[in-house]
């Protein structure tokens, strides 16, 4: 064999090889959520969505979540715990919620926290978008905005006649008992872009100082971050 017929036979060879380790890396192993959870079917928008991993095992991590050195301000790593009272939790938890809310439980709200346009490239299926632009005074929140967002989404009861001054001087006083009913409050499944995104923490600030009770606010700090990370399903 001469050398030109050498050359070629072996890029052939090693074309082929190289589609066969990508080939194998697709179609290896499967890749569950848990070793007795592989998926679950969840409502987004309106239609049944899988929550799933990515089942090639050669998958990366998206690059808009692959950087490790943003700034700091104003991407600083955030507390594990934001109060007490506030559970943080990780995706299997996650997971959980967003199965008893397709299973009807409609005391559950997955809230995503970021601003529109970083919803629009993927959110966690079944997830809300209220923004903490909504919520957060200093980004130009009113308090009748919050409380809207709170009596209208959150299951919070005002008590009759009162406003947004009455609210305020509640705030002021340390007691907003006499202005919410807390009853019906939904849990709040909150998230943001990862341990470095502040704007999960923020709503969750701004929904304490209102009142919201504590042990109803569930943080979860890895945020898209570590979901992607992690290869698991998103929604538009």
């Amino acid at each position: 064999m001469n050398k030109f017929k050498l050359v070629s036979s072996l890029v052939i060879a090693g074309a082929f090889s190289l589609t066969a380790i990508s080939a194998s890396a697709k179609t290896g192993k499967p890749v569950g959520i848990t070793p007795t959870l592989s998926s679950i079917s969840v409502m987004h928008n309106g239609k049944v969505t899988e929550i799933k991993r990515n089942q090639d095992n050669a998958n990366t991590v998206n690059p808009a979540f692959a950087k490790t050195s943003r700034a700091c301000p104003p991407f600083c790593i955030q507390p594990m715990s934001l109060g007490k009272g506030i559970q943080t939790i990780g995706e299997v938890e996650v997971i959980d919620y967003a199965d008893k809310m397709s299973k009807g439980d409609s005391n559950i709200m997955l809230v995503d926290s970021r601003t529109p346009d970083w919803v629009a490239k993927g959110t966690i299926p079944g997830a809300v978008n209220v923004s903490w632009v909504e919520l957060t005074p200093k980004k130009g929140a009113t308090t009748e905005g919050i409380m809207n967002v709170m009596t209208k989404q959150f299951g919070v009861k005002i008590a009759d006649g009162k406003d947004a001054l009455d609210v305020d001087e509640a705030i002021a006083d340390g007691d907003t008992t006499t202005v919410f009913d807390f009853t019906d409050a939904k849990t709040l499944v909150m998230f943001c872009n990862g341990m470095w995104c502040g704007q999960s923490p923020a709503s969750i600030a701004a929904l304490r100082k209102f009142g919201y009770p504590a042990d109803r606010i569930k943080y979860f700090r890895g945020g898209m971050q570590t979901w992607e990370i992690l290869g698991l399903s998103t929604a538009k």
